[in-house]
């Protein structure tokens, strides 16, 4: 009898040690945009190497991908995320007005807390059978354009917006960017969800001829469906796309996990986390890193938001919002 109550209590003290270990491994929950999946395993698995050799704690991130908007609707609705990584400030800025993320959160981290930007270009099949050089070339006749639909991913909004605002900047009305956007979208066969959708339309469906996408998609399309497949031309005018991020104050407070959710995402303004964007045609907030890799970032003229649409908050409600200038361009097919 002695002999099993000892065993008993030692599987039992083995049992508890076994579970202390594995409360003790942090687990974080990235939520984050369609086409950023390649970049945050190649940040995480450099990120738990770092923070190992800095704490000497384990730690362990998930990642979570869809289109941008349905994410930041996921963790207002209860997704358990420590942070989010957008690819639109209205997407925070959603989740900063219903308390999910604080106010502040563009003073959290440096650079209004976007590690990153992006730029929207256009991928077309190998060759570029349709000759397509710029944004006036999408709206030709026979050109179909995919794109994402602005209503569910940030992709589809900036793309929106890259086409209003060159309009724009070559010195155009409001009136007239809206009549090169009418026809850009008469051009659209099918309106995909988010990014990797967007992708596997164009190229798993082989539907449409050019996309409309993230600058750094090129490098993942030349991994996922191998180089060759897609050419990538660089409008003379397109828009900045800022990456921003933020700590989710809900979770990391009921979680116990604040600090390493900061620490997650302070790496992403270190040179190694720069380093990594940059690989991923993604591009760095550091200009020295920016300058390094000035042959993956082609010269575009770029503008921000702010120029033409006064701010991303304005942009939403103006555009994007039920009866907004989307509604009333697109007719769904």
């Amino acid at each position: 009898m002695r002999f099993q109550q000892k065993a008993s209590l030692l599987l039992g003290a083995l049992a508890l040690t076994a579970s202390g270990f594995v409360a003790a491994q942090t687990t974080l929950l990235n939520v984050s945009y369609d086409v950023s999946r390649e970049f945050y395993k190649d940040v995480n698995a450099a990120f738990i190497a770092q923070y190992k050799g800095t704490t000497g704690k384990d730690i362990k991130i998930d990642q979570s991908h869809a289109g941008s908007s349905a994410q930041a609707r996921a963790v207002n609705d209860g997704l358990d995320a420590d942070v989010v990584t957008m690819n639109t400030v209205t997407d925070v800025e959603f989740l900063a007005g219903t308390g999910v993320v604080a106010k502040d959160w563009t003073k959290k981290f440096p650079n209004n807390a976007a590690p990153t930007s992006s730029t929207m270009l256009f991928l077309v099949r190998n060759g570029n059978p349709k000759g397509i050089k710029d944004w006036d070339d999408l709206i030709k006749p026979g050109v179909q354009v995919i794109v994402v639909n602005p209503k569910t991913g940030g992709n589809g909004r900036m793309a929106y917006l890259a086409a209003w605002g060159q309009v724009r900047k070559k010195g155009g009305t409001d009136a007239q960017a809206a009549d090169f956007v009418s026809k850009l979208y008469k051009n659209v066969p099918v309106l995909a969800k988010g990014g990797r959708d967007a992708t596997t339309i164009f190229l798993q469906r082989n539907i449409g001829d050019v996309l409309i996408t993230f600058e750094s998609e090129v490098v993942s399309v030349d991994k996922e469906f191998g180089a060759g497949k897609v050419d990538a031309i660089h409008p003379s005018t397109s828009i900045v796309a800022s990456n921003p991020v933020a700590v989710v104050e809900r979770a990391v407070a009921k979680k116990g996990t604040g600090d390493a959710a900061r620490a997650y995402l302070n790496f992403l303004y270190t040179d190694e986390g720069q380093e990594i964007a940059a690989k991923h045609a993604i591009r760095p907030s550091n200009p020295a890193i920016l300058k390094k890799y000035a042959s993956t970032f082609k010269p575009i003229a770029l503008f921000n938001v702010e120029e033409y649409f006064g701010s991303f908050a304005e942009a939403q409600k103006v555009h994007f919002n039920d009866g907004g200038q989307f509604d009333k361009l697109y007719t769904v097919k």
